[in-house]
């Protein structure tokens, strides 16, 4: 379901899902499946003429526009907005010119890992303002999160906790290897291949200012994800 965003006036606001769209690595059959469930539908520079060649119709394409095909060529109902300024990458300009209460982006890693290490930054400086985003490849996602979760994810599901900067774990609940007081910096010490033990997995961080850390899952499990997110406050 596809839904414009409201007003003219930047940012452009969406009630439900956006999906942001880039160009790297995307699978047609999963982009027309998510843009399926999204409210909002944004192409990051020639992201969006991968999406028209999905046959959707973007709500707006965002981005220098220096690798979009023909940016006068989009349908009227596309809002096509340029931004020249080369201090962010595409994607970083879809999110300071959107808001939504979750955003699925694809299309942000592959093919170039300096563009996967760019996604990877502009998911932690927007986590750290409590922009809620969700990244998708061709076998997991990635969940940038500031502050403490509770998801269900199923008993015996693989578990990746990578954090963005430091990041000290108060407890955790539900993980054959428990988070419990362990501080988590890259080069010095990250938690990939853990696993749920228990239906429902909780991680707490400790009080004080700690950066986001991401949450990799199978992408199988975007539907709870998803869910889990859209029922925190503030959603």
């Amino acid at each position: 379901m596809q839904g414009r965003a409201t007003g003219d006036a930047l940012p452009l606001k969406f009630n439900g899902i956006l999906l942001i769209a880039g160009a790297g690595t995307v699978e047609r059959d999963l982009l027309v499946k998510l843009a399926d469930r999204a409210e909002g539908l944004v192409g990051a520079d020639r992201g969006g003429d991968l999406l028209i060649e999905a046959g959707l119709v973007p709500d707006a394409v965002i981005g220098d526009l220096d690798s979009v095909a023909d940016p006068s060529g989009f349908p009227g109902r596309t809002r096509v907005i340029a931004l020249p300024e080369q201090d962010t990458t595409d994607f970083e300009k879809c999110l300071y010119c959107t808001s939504a209460p979750v955003t699925v982006a694809l299309g942000m890693t592959g093919e170039r890992f300096d563009h996967t290490l760019a996604a990877l930054h502009v998911v932690a400086r927007y986590a750290a303002k409590g922009r809620r985003i969700v990244l998708i490849d061709e076998h997991d996602l990635a969940y940038g999160i500031a502050g403490s979760m509770r998801i269900r994810v199923g008993k015996g599901a693989r578990i990746s906790i990578y954090p963005l900067g430091r990041t000290r774990f108060l407890r955790s609940t539900g993980l054959l290897y428990p988070l419990d007081g362990l501080e988590m910096e890259q080069g010095k010490a990250i938690g990939t291949s853990n696993q749920a033990i228990a239906d429902v997995i909780s991680i707490e961080v400790a009080p004080g200012v700690q950066d986001p850390w991401l949450l990799i899952l199978d992408r199988g499990l975007l539907d709870p994800v998803l869910a889990g997110i859209l029922e925190q406050p503030g959603s």
